[in-house]
């Protein structure tokens, strides 16, 4: 299954290799899909290609050959030169709220359900936060105040953290944070990762936990926060 903006890219291709029997440059890729780096659509183009779905022809520049379309692909709607709106959170998080549960027999503090929103890479990148899924219930004392939501974990970057592979991560939604904090944040409006935040200057730094993994830094108008980190569930 492609990401929002993975399918909107390879249609974009797609469209343009019909149209001109070529494929685009990086740069109108990147003003197609509104992305304000060429690295983040490098990214969709080496999700597409392991994925099977386009081929890139060696010993020649911008040489894209689409090999499949997704089976619910339609053509997209102003593609050439048109503009896309980010694949980030789907479902708005700006609308999320916790609901109280029924309390569990000798629990005085009830439980909270929390909203799962999807994936989040502690790792390489990866566009990763879908639509809501289903909830989970927590006790409102683990949690405090504030909006909260939960990522399932994929990647091993942050184990030094104590954070693993298929945790579930809750996060209280903000888009502020200090340095030091384990965040979820949104990068070039586009992916999404969870690292710990570094104040650096003018600059940010999203470093993992794990020596096998670069810092990352990035100026601060390419960074947005979508909260932090407050707990996380490990199923054994």
């Amino acid at each position: 299954m492609l990401t929002k903006k993975q399918s909107e890219l390879l249609r974009f291709i797609n469209e343009r290799l019909k149209e001109d029997g070529v494929p685009p440059s990086f740069d109108e890729m990147k003003e197609a899909l509104d992305l304000r780096s060429k690295s983040g659509i490098h990214r969709l183009i080496m999700a597409l290609e392991e994925r099977g779905f386009i081929r890139r022809l060696p010993n020649r520049a911008r040489a894209l050959e689409v090999l499949r379309l997704p089976e619910s692909a339609t053509p997209s709607q102003g593609a050439r030169g048109g503009r896309f709106s980010p694949s980030v959170i789907e479902g708005d998080l700006g609308r999320v709220r916790q609901t109280q549960t029924v309390p569990l027999p000798g629990d005085d503090s009830g439980s909270v359900s929390i909203p799962v929103m999807g994936r989040i890479a502690a790792g390489t990148p990866i566009s990763a936060i879908q639509s809501r899924s289903h909830t989970i219930g927590m006790p409102a004392d683990m949690l405090g105040q504030g909006d909260h939501f939960a990522l399932e974990v994929r990647g091993d970057s942050m184990i030094e953290a104590g954070i693993l592979d298929q945790d579930v991560v809750i996060i209280r939604k903000q888009d502020t944070a200090e340095t030091g904090d384990i965040v979820v944040a949104l990068i070039d409006d586009e992916e999404a990762t969870l690292k710990r935040l570094r104040k650096r200057g003018a600059s940010l730094a999203l470093e993992a936990a794990n020596p096998a993994y670069e810092t990352r830094i990035f100026g601060p108008d390419r960074i947005r926060i979508q909260g932090r980190l407050v707990t996380l569930i490990r199923k054994y």
